[in-house]
């Protein structure tokens, strides 16, 4: 077979096998094998142009390789022996002696100087640069003009088929990110819960761009959904909102960042702004809801506590007041105390202290108060009905009970027991009055529970309720 044939052969077999995938970096390393394969060489180095970049970045090798650890070589047109050959746009030949050449550019990554000669040509869509690649032997070699004539066309041909893998990858990636950003504007969407919808968002962030770690960085400092870990190369991405900055996306891997990647992160920031605020509107139009529905039930409360104490008979009208004006603010304790905190439960120990401190103001003379008080939550609904009771067993221990007064407050076995004793005369047959009468309503309707009291010496009373 003459030189002609075999190198025909030599180039359809490459092209052929080079055509085989659409995945560029494939592409790039079935390049590297058949060229060097071809020609009979014992390397081959190929570089992918990156036009924003105005790099050459060395993306494929064969009969040698790079430290993973380290950076991949770069250089531009015009720098070492073979982006001469892509400056120039024509084939560069050296047969001996290669790395003593003026031209050449090393790398502490990449053993070059091992080589003896170098063959480098450009990778040529239509006079486009696509990049350029060379093939090296460690014995001194005259590549022939019939030789460098085949490796300008395996080139040449290379170079459409990098153009259709990048166009293909350019694809691929587009697609990727739209299925990213549909999931997240799915979460944001759907889900009624912040939590819920920066979770995806981080999550969907880490998966769509291979990262270490992300996390949503609120505008107070507050870090609001962490995950992962830090990674050699970071990007924070601000989250604005109409001309304002409420936070920023934080999202770390071990390579760097393309401007792809950075245009993905944008799109992502922007989604995750209008999640957040979007979720804070929804917890503002909540949150009014539950105090306006809060206010209601409280004036309601107000009003069946005046209507009961109107229908009361032979009271001191001065006295009436009073009790009313202290049911009123028992009422406004607990609402205090659940806007204070946000929350739907109210902390007993913080609200029995409360009132505590307004009714020994207002009706103790130097009269002894012991409490002790265990940490227990209840919903505010129920905490309300509770403050009631204790106000009204409270106030009538300070005005009928001796120089003393104790206050236990617990939960044992799934019960909450509140205990009030003085060191008084007790009931002494006295008819219950207004304020037992609400007690009682009280713990049998409100709270479910029993009141038991107990006289001589003294007055104790016990509320015992389900938890």
């Amino acid at each position: 077979m003459d030189a002609t044939a075999r190198h025909l052969r030599l180039l359809t077999e490459t092209i052929a096998a080079v055509n085989s995938s659409l995945d560029l970096q494939e592409v790039l390393e079935l390049v590297a094998r058949e060229v060097a394969d071809a020609l009979g060489t014992d390397a081959c180095f190929v570089y992918l142009y990156d036009e924003r970049a105005d790099e050459l970045v060395l993306r494929a090798t064969h009969g040698t390789h790079v430290d993973e650890l380290t950076r991949m070589p770069r250089m531009r047109p015009g720098e070492g022996i073979t982006g001469v050959a892509a400056l120039e746009r024509a084939p560069v030949m050296i047969p001996a002696e290669a790395h003593l050449d003026p031209r050449f550019k090393g790398f502490p990554n990449l053993p070059e100087d091992e080589y003896e000669s170098i063959l480098a040509v450009p990778i040529l869509a239509r006079d486009t640069l696509e990049g350029a690649l060379n093939v090296r032997t460690r014995e001194p070699r005259v590549f022939t003009e019939d030789e460098i004539e085949l490796l300008v066309a395996i080139a040449s041909q290379v170079a459409q088929t990098i153009e259709h893998a990048k166009l293909y990858e350019a694809a691929q990636r587009r697609v990727s990110e739209l299925e990213a950003l549909a999931r997240i504007s799915e979460a944001v969407s759907e889900s009624l819960y912040l939590e819920e919808s920066l979770e995806a968002i981080v999550k969907t962030t880490m998966e769509s761009l291979h990262a270490t770690g992300a996390a949503l960085v609120l505008e107070d400092g507050k870090i609001a959904w962490p995950e992962g870990r830090a990674g050699a190369y970071a990007v924070r991405m601000p989250l604005r909102w109409k001309r304002r900055q409420i936070g920023e996306l934080v999202c770390d891997r071990d390579t760097p960042f393309t401007d792809d990647d950075r245009a993905l992160l944008e799109a992502i920031a922007h989604h995750a702004a209008v999640a957040l605020e979007h979720g804070r509107a929804v917890m503002r139009g909540v949150l009014a809801q539950e105090i306006h529905h809060r206010v209601k039930n409280n004036l309601q409360a107000v009003a069946s506590l005046l209507r009961l104490q109107a229908r009361a008979e032979h009271v001191d009208p001065r006295k009436a007041l009073q009790d009313s004006v202290n049911r009123i603010l028992a009422i406004a304790a607990v609402h205090e105390v659940l806007t204070e905190h946000r929350e739907d439960d109210v902390e007993l120990g913080e609200l029995v202290e409360r009132l505590r401190a307004m009714l020994v103001q207002g009706l103790a003379s130097g009269k002894a108060v012991e409490a002790r008080v265990e940490a227990v939550s209840l919903a505010g609904q129920r905490a309300t009905a509770l403050a009631l009771v204790f106000t009204e067993l409270f106030q009538n221990a300070l005005e009928h009970g001796g120089g003393r007064v104790e206050i236990e407050l617990g939960e044992c076995d799934g019960a909450v027991r509140l205990e009030i004793a003085d060191d008084g005369p007790g009931i002494d047959g006295r008819p219950e009055g207004t304020g037992l009468s609400i007690v009682r309503a009280l713990v049998r309707d409100e709270l479910r529970g029993q009141l038991r009291l107990s006289s001589g010496p003294g007055l104790r009373a016990e509320v015992v309720f389900p938890a």
